[in-house]
């Protein structure tokens, strides 16, 4: 049965339950360690970017099954000034801010499959789905 959870984030406070709440549906995917690992820092970097970059917004959790495989999709949305270069800010090193530009780039890496869609003046949306 899919389970899908929506939640906001407009503080440091909720991106803390952003990745409690992924972590728990991880589990609930079955999920070992290393992927639960995985999951929950993708969501922890892509959580805080909302925060800091998009000036808050949302997170859906959902529960995947396709044939025998199950899998997690988070999909993160904010209403912020948007991303002029996405394939900029994908490579490692790129920030405007004062991180060490490591976030949309490693969340690509930790998930099996990703998606960004930005637009300037708009906001920007993330997707990343990992498969057990």
């Amino acid at each position: 049965m899919q389970k899908i959870e929506e939640m906001k984030i407009q503080s440091s406070a909720d991106v803390v339950l952003v990745r409690q709440a992924v972590r728990q549906f991880a589990i609930e995917v079955g999920f070992g360690l290393v992927d639960q690992t995985k999951i929950v820092t993708a969501a922890s970097e892509l959580a805080r970017n909302t925060l800091d970059y998009g000036g808050g917004g949302t997170v859906k959790l959902e529960t995947l099954q396709e044939g025998g495989r199950r899998g997690l999709k988070l999909t993160f949305d904010d209403q912020g000034p948007g991303i002029p270069d996405v394939d900029m800010a994908l490579k490692d090193g790129f920030t405007t801010g004062g991180g060490l530009g490591m976030g949309l780039g490693g969340a690509k890496r930790l998930a099996n499959e990703f998606e960004i869609e930005s637009v300037v003046g708009e906001g920007t949306r993330v997707i990343v789905v990992r498969w057990k």
